[in-house]
């Protein structure tokens, strides 16, 4: 199997986009960010301790993103492969950043359903 970025259909919210296919178990995403993604409000309200909660494995094409957790801070850069353990929020991205994400299907699809719920609120509130 294999995917092109250019051949996957876009999600654009904003400036963010994301092009994604599932492989078996995993969701493979190719995602581009804006500096403030996602919005000051958490998406991610509901799930334990209102944080992602599933896992992902990923390389940083370009730009640089920071995630926080209940402990600590990581901070990916271009060219670093990354694992992300539940329980951490995306916090900062560079504008622009790229990445290319490996997440387990199910787990994310959990994730998905709280922040969709969330994000919609938002646009109501």
């Amino acid at each position: 199997m294999h995917a092109s970025k250019a051949d996957l259909p876009a999600m654009v919210i904003g400036e963010y986009e994301g092009r994604t296919v599932d492989w078996g178990d995993f969701r493979v995403a190719f995602e581009t960010m804006p500096e403030q993604f996602p919005p000051d409000e958490s998406p991610f309200a509901g799930l334990p301790d209102d944080r992602c909660q599933c896992p992902h494995w990923g390389y940083v094409v370009s730009g640089g993103m920071t995630f926080r957790y209940a402990d600590r801070e990581e901070h990916f850069e271009a060219g670093d492969a990354f694992y992300t353990p539940p329980g951490h929020i995306p916090v900062k991205h560079e504008p622009g950043t790229e990445v290319v994400l490996f997440s387990p299907a199910e787990e994310l699809a959990k994730t998905e359903a709280v922040m969709m719920k969330n994000m919609q609120a938002m646009q109501v509130g």
